[in-house]
């Protein structure tokens, strides 16, 4: 179940059972998160799962409450980075985090019910805050990687310019900002380095980059858009670098799938990047919000061949032996086993 989307088809088309969810992730609305959950509870109480999974901190907190008023019997809720009531340092957002902080406690505790959080930053968080005790965590260090799917491919195939990337929602706390302006700083030094961004603008989260801000970019030269992009691998498979200078992730699926594929990666020195990024091993790991040193760093690694490639086969075989999806896919099937002991995959 999910809101309404491209995605639905897909699911239904791989075999599953879709039902569209009329939730609006920016709403705030009484009535019509009322309604919402409303709607979960009644699914709940028709289907009688013996085990639900929630993804994300506004289903968990919806999902739960409707799991506890139905009596389902257990509960994996997932939250992969605190999302932007915590990484936003806005006034609207510091207002939310108490009550958030709140209702998130109620949702995630109780005897039946497991949390899976991506990165030990984030464990230690929600730790501190008193939301959850060790028993009830479990960290499972991304959500994996399918590394058949994304492998290196022959140098070859890329263009004889060097091409850096940045795949993400365009959300100003994913670093947009200082991509854009490291891109201005190279070229002003006359660096020929394509930079490209891929992603769409998402409208239901306050933190949205514009549609006018990504047309401007393009109509200057800064970066390349490309939209959204459904076969990443091909993408990855044009380009030499992958940056991602966040400021704050769960363990972005982007480096993942970079690193699989033998790419080196700029990102940032914060929890979920420095999960994936080993400073000068698999990539270069810069301070957040300095969009200087995120010039310097990809202009490091655009000016060594060399050095790509290392760190390029260093990065894959991080990923083979710590996040193939296959590792993740029996950790949570370990976690529904646990809550449900007759559970068989």
């Amino acid at each position: 179940m999910s809101p309404p989307g491209n995605y639905g088809k897909h699911l239904e088309s791989e075999g599953f059972r879709w039902i569209n969810l009329g939730m609006n992730r920016r709403s705030l609305n009484p009535w019509s998160e009322l309604q919402v959950l409303m709607a979960l509870t009644s699914l709940y109480r028709h289907e009688l799962p013996d085990i639900v999974h929630h993804f994300t901190i506004k289903c968990v907190i919806y999902g739960s409450i409707a799991a506890r008023m139905t009596g389902v019997r257990a509960r994996v809720n997932a939250v992969a980075g605190l999302g932007y009531v915590f990484a936003n340092n806005g006034l609207y957002a510091r207002m939310l985090r108490p009550p958030v902080r709140a209702i998130l406690r109620l949702a995630v505790c109780g005897k039946r019910a497991k949390l899976i959080l991506q990165n030990p930053d984030d464990v230690k968080e929600f730790l501190d805050y008193g939301l959850i005790t060790t028993e009830q965590v479990r960290l499972i260090r991304s959500s994996g990687v399918n590394t058949k799917r994304f492998r290196p491919v022959d140098d070859q195939q890329k263009s004889d310019s060097i091409r850096v990337l940045l795949a993400t929602r365009l959300l100003w706390d994913k670093g947009i900002r200082e991509y854009v302006e490291a891109a201005r700083i190279l070229k002003r030094k006359g660096k020929s380095i394509d930079f490209l961004l891929a992603g769409a603008p998402d409208s239901g989260n306050p933190a949205s980059v514009s549609e006018n801000d990504v047309l401007k970019w393009r109509e200057e030269g800064t970066v390349t858009p490309v939209g959204h992009v459904e076969n990443m691998e091909h993408l990855l498979s044009m380009v030499d670098l992958v940056a991602l200078p966040t400021y704050r992730e769960g363990t972005p699926r982007i480096l993942l799938e970079a690193a699989a594929m033998g790419l080196p990666i700029v990102a940032t020195d914060v929890p979920g990047c420095r999960e994936i990024v080993s400073h000068g091993k698999n990539g270069l790991l810069v301070p957040p919000k300095d969009s200087v040193a995120v010039a310097k760093a990809i202009k490091l690694l655009a000016d060594d061949p060399d050095k790509r490639h290392q760190m390029g086969k260093a990065g894959r075989e991080k990923v083979l032996a710590e996040f193939d999806e296959s590792i993740v896919i029996e950790k949570t099937l370990s976690v529904y086993k646990e809550l449900l002991p007759e559970f068989e995959a």
